[in-house]
Parts: structure tokens; C-alpha cells; sequence
């Protein structure tokens, strides 16, 4: 068989396995007029016309693109603002910019971990998270979700001189927040370092919005802090806090850091004008909870399965990838955009709608998607041999 032969029957093959488990991914360009409950803009600003103008502004001052490596000639003086300011938010000594949340964890995994080194992660942490402890070779355990007697027994088992323990601090999937206090406490007794990655929680918890980390728990508590700037921040890109110790070692030895180019500097100046606005204005926070807390309160009211959680993220457990789909095709007809998360994503068996909501939601869109869910919910029953 010729070998371009044999690579099509494989692709083909992969194709049919996860088209027949109803796994299958597809892109959707999502119209205007769709209401969005499933992006991660959950403070509205990037649609902020403020932030939009930063960013143009950035570019005719700045250029299009960086146009190198942070190491060659990328680094602006954009870029360094960015990075200070963003140190200052989250009351650590430095911070470093990286092009995406993914090459972040990444970055940070391969760098700092060898076969050398023990890491322990949470079991629903992010697939970066557990690519990048893939990639850097380390011995790796994952404790049970949230667990920390778990965790504390796995460290106790660990000869390890050098022992990292990883945890999201917002699990995406599933809304919930870690108990940094317990990890802080656990790795400490323990002589491990911890790493939160906040991705989902930068902009939308603690003072200030610096996170469920940001300034409650300094650098000697949480040595790795990790953000994104794509979801509450609204633009693009990430960004890793910490001592200038950390810093600088991750200059000489990230490689997701020192082989790609800088961010756009527009996105950095927009980066800016964000921040700005998180800080001065608590009531986007303000109304993002508010519009959590009435989600839930009506949904629950409905009978619907949200889980708990009281972030931005509300999961609602179907559990079968049909059922999933099904919904979800429904509630895009009806003009919502819901995403309809899925295994290998999810635990098996727990298919789910991952709805997401935002500062600029109004009431009457959320009672728009509570009436659609409902629908749902009564076609289903209707038609329970569908089921």
C-alpha cells in the first residue's frame, strides 16, 4: 500500500471512531446576532470600545506585529509596561509576558521540571497543564479533584528533592475553585513549590480582580502564578508572575518563550487600557455576580442540573454526548451560542452545556436562554423514547 494510502486510512479512521462516539468537533462562526453564553469575555471588554481604541492606537504607534522574539528586537516598551503593571496587580516583584496561556504552562512545565522532579496535579487540571508536564519528562501523580489529604499522602510517599504541585485555580469545565489555602498549606509542610494557573480567574475574583490568587497570597505562598489576558481581560496572550528569580529563569531556559515571536504590541497597549478598567471599575464585578446569582436562583427554579458553582462558568450535566448535542443544536436555532463540552474534554458520562456568563449580559438575555433551556427540558420529556 502506497504511504500516503496508509495515512489516509488512518485519518480516516480516527475520523469515524469520533464521529460514531458523537465526539466529533466542528467550527461555528458565530453571527452577530447570536447571544454568546459560551466565550470566556466575562467582563465585556473585549467589546469595549475603549479597549478596541487602545489597541488601534497601539498599532499606529507600534506597528502591526512585534516582528521578533522578546530576545532578539520584540520587546517593546509596551511590553514592559505590560509586564510591570501586571506584576503590580498581582503583588508579585516581576511578571512575564508569553503569547498564549497554553505556550505559558508550557513554558513553565518544560523549564522548571526533569526527570528530576515530582509533580502533583489535580486531576481536572487543564490539558496544557498536563501537556507541559508530558513535555518536560518530570515523574508526574494527579490527586483526586480538589483532595488535599490526597495530595498531602502522595507528598509524604515522595523522595523527590524537587517537588512542584500544579493546580487551575478556576477548573474551566467545571466552575470551581480551588482551596488555595489547603495547597499553600500542604505544599509548604511539604517543601514543595506550588503553581496556580488562574486562567479563568484574573479579572473576575479577589480585590481588585487580581484572582483567586493575585494579592491574598504572595510569592513565598504561591511562587508560580499564572494568567491569561484572553478571557476577562478581553485581548490575547498570557502572562506568568513571580520573584525576579523565577523570572529571569524563565527567560534563559522557557523555550515557548524564547523560540516565538513577542506579542503584537497593539494587543499589549489594549492589554493596558483593560486593566485600567478592571481596576476602576468594581461594578462590572459587581454585575457579573449579580447575574451568576440570578442564573442560578431561576435555573435551579426550572429544575435544571447546573453544578455548584459560583463563578462565570455554570456547567448543566446531560451526561450522554447525544443528549449534549441535541441541546445545544436546539439552543443555537434559537439564536444561543452554548458550548457543548464533551470526553475526551469531560470525564465520560458527564456530557455537559458549559454555560458561561458575562458583565454584559442584561437580565433579559438570560431569561431568553432560561425560557430556551426550558423548552429543552419539556421536548425531552415529551419525546422520552429520544432519550
Amino acid at each position: 500500500m502506497p504511504v500516503s494510502e496508509a495515512w489516509r486510512e488512518r485519518l480516516a479512521a480516527a475520523r469515524a471512531d469520533r464521529q460514531q462516539a458523537q465526539r466529533w468537533r466542528t467550527r461555528q462562526l458565530v453571527a452577530h446576532s447570536t447571544l454568546d453564553f459560551a466565550g470566556n469575555d466575562y467582563l465585556g471588554l473585549a467589546q469595549d470600545p475603549r479597549v478596541s481604541e487602545a489597541q488601534a492606537v497601539g498599532a499606529h504607534r507600534f506597528g502591526a506585529g512585534a516582528g521578533a522574539s522578546h530576545l532578539v528586537s520584540g520587546h517593546l516598551e509596551v511590553h514592559d509596561a505590560l509586564e510591570d503593571a501586571l506584576a503590580r496587580w498581582t503583588g508579585r516583584e516581576r511578571a512575564l509576558l508569553f503569547s498564549t496561556g497554553y505556550m505559558a504552562n508550557l513554558g513553565v512545565l518544560q523549564a522548571l521540571a526533569d526527570r528530576h522532579t515530582a509533580l502533583f496535579q489535580d486531576r481536572f487540571n487543564h490539558a496544557s497543564l498536563l501537556d507541559g508536564a508530558a513535555l518536560s519528562g518530570a515523574r508526574s501523580r494527579r490527586f483526586h479533584h480538589r483532595d488535599a489529604i490526597d495530595l498531602e499522602s502522595l507528598l509524604a510517599r515522595s523522595e523527590c528533592a524537587h517537588k512542584l504541585v500544579v493546580s487551575d485555580g478556576i477548573f474551566s469545565m467545571d466552575g470551581d475553585v480551588a482551596d488555595i489555602a489547603s495547597l499553600v498549606s500542604v505544599s509548604q509542610r511539604h517543601n514543595a513549590w506550588l503553581m496556580i494557573d488562574d486562567a479563568h480567574g484574573v479579572g473576575v475574583l479577589g480585590k481588585h480582580g487580581s484572582g483567586c490568587v493575585g494579592s491574598t497570597w504572595n510569592s513565598r505562598e504561591v511562587p508560580i502564578l499564572v494568567g491569561t489576558l484572553g478571557k476577562a481581560l478581553g485581548t490575547a496572550g498570557a502572562f506568568v508572575a513571580g520573584d525576579a528569580e523565577l523570572i529571569d529563569h524563565l527567560i534563559q531556559f522557557s523555550r515557548s518563550y524564547i523560540y516565538t515571536t513577542a506579542q503584537p504590541p497593539a494587543i499589549a497597549a489594549a492589554t493596558l487600557k483593560a486593566l485600567e478598567i478592571v481596576q476602576g471599575e468594581p461594578e462590572r464585578r459587581a454585575q457579573l455576580n449579580a447575574n451568576i446569582a440570578y442564573f442560578r436562583h431561576e435555573a435551579l427554579g426550572l429544575g435544571l442540573s447546573v453544578s455548584e458553582s459560583a463563578t462565570p462558568i455554570q456547567p448543566l450535566i446531560l451526561g450522554d454526548e447525544a443528549r449534549t448535542l441535541r441541546w445545544a443544536g436546539q439552543l443555537q436555532k434559537q439564536g444561543f451560542h452554548v458550548g457543548a463540552i464533551r470526553p475526551p474534554t469531560v470525564p465520560k458520562g458527564e456530557a455537559r452545556l458549559r454555560i458561561t456568563l458575562s458583565a454584559r449580559h442584561q437580565r433579559g438575555d438570560i431569561d431568553q436562554l432560561l425560557a430556551a433551556l426550558n423548552h429543552c427540558q419539556h421536548q425531552e420529556a415529551l419525546c422520552s423514547p429520544c432519550v
